[in-house]
C-alpha cells in the first residue's frame, strides 16, 4: 500500500456500514489515504436475549474438547460471559479462529488459538480441523443469525457440536437519513458492506430496486467471500471484494478498484 501521503482515495466519499466500535481502523486508513468517509451502521450487537444454553455450556466447559470462534464478536461476548460465571476455557481446550481479526481478539485476551485457517470463512475451518474432530465434542458460539453450514460439516465430519447464541445481531434504531439522501443524488463513490446482516438490513431500508439503480455509479465493495455471495444472491454486482476480512484488505482493494481507467476520477 502506498504511504499515507499518497492521497490514491482523495476525493472519493466511502460509506461504511459496519458497526461503530469495529470501524475506527478502517476510517483512519481511508482518511489518510484522502477519502472523506461517512459512517451508516446497519448492524448492532448485544447480548442475547435468552442465555440459559450459554450458560449451561460454560459451565460444562471442560467437557469440550474444541471451542470454536468464527468472529471476533464472538470472542469477545462468549469470553464476557465467562467471566460473569467465572468460568475460563482451560488449556486442555483447544482453540480455533476464523481470520486475523478473530485471532486478535482472542489474542488480547490472553489466549492462543490451535488453529487459525488461512481462508476467512467458516467453511475452511471445518476443512482444516476435519482429521481431528470425529467423536470430538464441540462448543460453537456464534449469533443469533449464523448460518447452518459449519455446524452440518462438522456434524458430517462426525464431531458433537454444540451450537449456542453467544450474541445478536440487530438493525439499528435509525437508520439512513442524510447518508441515504446522498446516496440517492449519487454523492458516494463506494459502499462497503462486512458482513451479509449488514447487507440485508441495508436493503431492507433502502430497498432493493433503488439499489440496484445506484449499483452503476456506487461501487459495492464485500469483505470476504460470504458477504460477497450474498450480494450477488440479491441479484446485485461487486465492483469491489477484499479477500481478507480486514481493513488493510479492504482499503487495498478499493485503491485497485478507483486505478482503473473504468473509474473515473471521482465524482463530477
Amino acid at each position: 500500500m502506498p504511504a499515507p501521503d499518497v492521497k490514491t482515495l482523495a476525493g472519493r466519499r466511502i460509506i461504511v456500514t459496519r458497526a461503530p466500535e469495529q470501524s475506527a481502523e478502517l476510517t483512519r486508513k481511508l482518511e489518510e489515504l484522502g477519502a472523506e468517509v461517512l459512517l451508516l451502521p446497519m448492524v448492532q450487537f448485544t447480548e442475547p436475549p435468552q442465555t440459559a444454553e450459554l450458560d449451561q455450556a460454560i459451565r460444562v466447559l471442560e467437557e469440550f474438547d474444541w471451542l470454536l470462534f468464527t468472529s471476533a464478536n464472538a470472542v469477545r461476548f462468549f469470553l464476557a460471559r465467562c467471566r460473569e460465571l467465572e468460568r475460563w476455557p482451560q488449556p486442555s481446550l483447544r482453540l480455533a479462529v476464523v481470520g486475523p481479526a478473530t485471532q486478535d481478539a482472542l489474542e488480547a485476551e490472553g489466549l492462543r488459538p490451535a488453529i487459525a485457517p488461512r481462508e476467512f470463512r467458516g467453511e475452511a475451518l471445518a476443512a482444516e480441523i476435519d482429521a481431528e474432530v470425529a467423536g470430538r465434542r464441540i462448543l460453537l458460539p456464534r449469533s443469533d443469525q449464523a448460518g447452518d453450514e459449519l455446524p452440518r460439516l462438522l456434524r458430517a465430519a462426525g464431531a458433537l457440536v454444540t451450537d449456542v447464541v453467544a450474541y445478536s445481531t440487530a438493525q439499528p434504531d435509525s437508520t439512513g437519513g442524510p447518508v441515504f439522501e446522498a446516496l440517492r443524488r449519487g454523492q458516494a463513490d463506494a459502499l462497503t458492506f462486512f458482513s451479509p446482516s449488514a447487507f440485508r438490513h441495508f436493503v431492507d431500508s433502502f430497498g432493493r430496486e433503488a439499489l440496484l439503480r445506484l449499483s452503476s455509479r456506487v461501487a459495492l465493495a464485500a469483505v470476504g467471500p460470504v458477504t460477497a455471495a450474498a450480494i450477488r444472491e440479491a441479484g446485485l454486482p461487486v465492483a469491489v471484494e477484499a479477500a481478507q476480512a480486514t481493513a488493510s484488505a479492504l482499503v487495498a482493494a478499493l485503491e485497485r478498484h478507483f486505478q482503473l481507467p473504468a473509474a473515473g476520477k471521482g465524482r463530477s
